[in-house]
């Protein structure tokens, strides 16, 4: 059995962040690094079937510049065998369809029953990625799992919708998933195990060689919400509050003149 999980490095959503001189972006100067949390449960995920399978092999995969190799560590040193690395130092400039593209022309050729993405990134957050390499791949896709069994070839997945909802969905392998908050508790990788990831391969790929489709989106401006003002606390009794509202409303908007 062959298993994929990919994941980003993000930073830590403790830092102080500013908008880089591009105004495409943020400044990655002076921050902390991190895995995506999502792409968190993700790997533990995989790393649960690969032990229930006991013959399966786990590829992690992360697309970045030299930077991201110390996360993917964190990765191998859960359980994942092996880490390809896509070599890109402009990653954070493509939109998703392109990195979907990135991740489905590796996975193509490689026969992989299963794989895992977290739901989202938590710097983007589009949650597209996972859904559209799937589309690419010609698989089927079930997002925001919080619940995963698999047996069999098949896989049974627990979603979680909106408004509390939960709705259990089945597929055959090959298939992807998307990995949400809830799904299992992440490992923390033990010092035996961060010393054996660093004999683990941590193959390294230009993107050139992987990047096959064209962008359809780019990112024209990007900037911190315009503050306003605060809020205005009316107190009295209620055929007051109405009176003063009514009045506030047409003072500032002119509708109920």
């Amino acid at each position: 059995m062959k298993i994929l999980v990919c994941i980003k490095q993000v930073p830590d959503m403790e830092s102080k962040f500013k908008v880089a001189a591009s105004g495409k972006w943020y400044d990655t100067a002076d921050l902390a690094w991190r895995m995506n949390e999502y792409d968190e449960y993700a790997v533990e995920q995989a790393v649960q079937v690969k032990e229930q399978v006991g013959d399966a092999d786990l590829t992690v995969l992360c697309i970045g510049g030299e930077r991201v190799k110390e996360t993917m560590k964190k990765a191998l040193a859960m359980g994942c065998d092996r880490g390809v690395h896509v070599a890109d130092d402009k990653a954070a400039e493509k939109e998703p369809f392109e990195i979907a593209g990135i991740i489905a022309e590796f996975a193509r050729d490689k026969q992989f029953d299963l794989i895992f993405t977290g739901m989202q990134s938590q710097d983007r957050g589009s949650a597209q990625v996972g859904v559209l390499t799937a589309e690419m791949l010609g698989i089927p896709s079930i997002s925001t799992i919080v619940q995963f069994a698999y047996a069999d070839g098949r896989i049974e997945t627990r979603r979680e919708l909106e408004g509390g909802v939960k709705s259990i969905v089945k597929a055959a392998a090959p298939a992807l998933v998307t990995c949400q908050l809830g799904l299992n508790t992440p490992r923390y990788p033990t010092l035996p195990n961060i010393m054996k990831a660093k004999k683990k391969e941590l193959l390294s790929l230009p993107v050139a060689d992987l990047l096959k489709v064209d962008a359809r989106q780019e990112t024209g401006k990007m900037y911190f919400p315009v503050k306003k003002g605060g809020g205005l606390v009316l107190e009295g009794e209620i055929g007051q509050l109405v009176d003063q509202l009514i009045q506030i409303l047409k003072e500032k908007t002119g509708v109920l003149a």
